[in-house]
């Protein structure tokens, strides 16, 4: 009674290796399905913030609407009604109007 069973084997190591599977599609499927697409819209962004120019009609983050009247690699100054507001470039969250659609135009232009 006090003597081991040698009844069960040590586990392969294709057996180890298949209890890794689950995991790794699991993986795979969360980076196509979340990673990816957050990079995608991070380089689309970045590359907006690059190609505003004077006159564009933009929308901050924050929600306010104006059209940009200034624009330096750090700052952009927005005309916003009667206001000129300087902000950080990065606050700005997309193109509106005629200007977003240009932008579009020329994105299927690249494909």
């Amino acid at each position: 009674m006090g003597t081991p069973q040698a009844g069960g084997a040590a586990p392969s190591g294709g057996d180890m290796l298949m209890q890794f599977v689950p995991l790794i599609l699991m993986f795979a499927i969360f980076w196509f399905l979340l990673i990816r697409p957050q990079q995608k819209r991070a380089k689309a962004h970045k590359q907006m913030l690059a190609e505003l120019k004077r006159g564009d009609h933009v929308m901050t983050s924050s929600g306010l609407i104006g059209r940009i009247m200034e624009i330096s690699e750090e700052e952009v100054v927005i005309e916003c009604g009667d206001a000129k507001l300087r902000m950080s470039r990065g606050a700005i969250g997309g193109l509106i109007g005629k200007s977003a659609e240009k932008a579009e135009a020329k994105a299927e232009e690249k494909k």
